[in-house]
């Protein structure tokens, strides 16, 4: 049974369709991208997972049945607008989170100490939260994410405006917890982090699901019949060329993505009539290469 599931769901603004009728299952355990640029309804299909706006249409199910208030409480939400009290002091509202999901102080404050020394903020405990850093802040705020020890985890944007250390104290976590088999639901617009992190994605493009499933399999049945192609010339003249589906071009390399029935070597030989070529190999695409010839066949 899916941890996570959306059935159809819509959100409507005016005459403007956010969110149009996008369906996705998250499997328990599993680290699940919501992925797509910004703009797209990612943040407003989080709002509906999470009760914060109601769908116009569809469902949204945990565990296989509509959602209740003791369910929201299981998760860890870390929304993208980000939120903390300043006058108060870090264990303070750390211990204001934790009893706002139903964690007791007994138990809330020994954990508190153990996260604070986790991502070395010990020693500012009793300071208050706006006289941190914003890397320090954004700690507080995944602790206070984490801190009840949800389920099922909802961080929308997570590594926005992160240093590289603070991303990869994120990433650790996020392994850690994968590990211990909860869930994840991961909303980002860096491709590059999602390929290395999720297990399965759902891409959405102007509040469409315009791709789903295993990452892998994504790649395998995409990629399948793609090259990458290093040359001299004029490289956009590739776009042109029968067979070839999309070609992504960047400086002196393209990225070709084939038609199913096309040979590579058809192509090599119509490249090499106007182009000096230094490298032509098969290659898998990159998750944002994906994402470009999704939202390419979709528009």
């Amino acid at each position: 049974m899916a941890s996570l599931e959306l059935k159809d769901v819509t959100k409507q603004y005016g005459d403007t369709i956010a969110v149009a009728g996008v369906s996705m299952r998250v499997e328990p355990g599993c680290l699940y991208g919501l992925l797509g640029p910004n703009g797209a309804g990612k943040t407003t299909t989080i709002r509906m997972i999470m009760d914060i706006i109601a769908p116009d249409s569809g469902e949204v199910l945990y565990d296989g049945r509509p959602r209740t208030e003791s369910d929201l409480r299981r998760i860890g939400y870390l929304p993208e607008e980000r939120g903390l009290y300043g006058k108060m002091t870090v264990t303070d509202h750390l211990l204001f989170l934790a009893q706002l999901h139903g964690v007791s102080k007994t138990t809330a404050l020994p954990a508190i100490a153990k996260w604070l020394d986790r991502v070395e903020l010990a020693p500012r405990a009793h300071s208050k939260v706006e006289e941190l850093s914003k890397g320090m802040q954004q700690k507080i705020q995944l602790i206070g994410t984490l801190l009840h020890q949800p389920d099922l985890i909802i961080l929308d944007e997570p590594f926005s405006g992160l240093d590289p250390i603070n991303q990869g104290l994120f990433k650790d976590l996020l392994a850690e917890y994968k590990d211990e088999g909860r869930t994840i639901v991961l909303s980002t617009h860096i491709m590059e982090q999602a390929e290395k992190l999720c297990d399965e994605i759902c891409l959405i493009s102007r509040g469409s699901a315009i791709l789903r499933g295993s990452l892998s399999e994504i790649k395998r049945s995409i990629g399948g019949n793609t090259y990458r192609l290093i040359a001299d010339g004029d490289l956009k003249r590739l776009e042109g060329l029968s067979g070839v589906s999309q070609a992504l071009v960047k400086n002196d390399e393209a990225m070709l993505m084939l038609d199913d029935e096309t040979d590579g070597a058809e192509i090599l030989a119509q490249a090499v009539q106007f182009l000096t070529v230094r490298e032509f190999r098969s290659e898998q695409p990159t998750l944002e290469e994906i994402f470009i010839k999704a939202v390419h066949d979709a528009a």
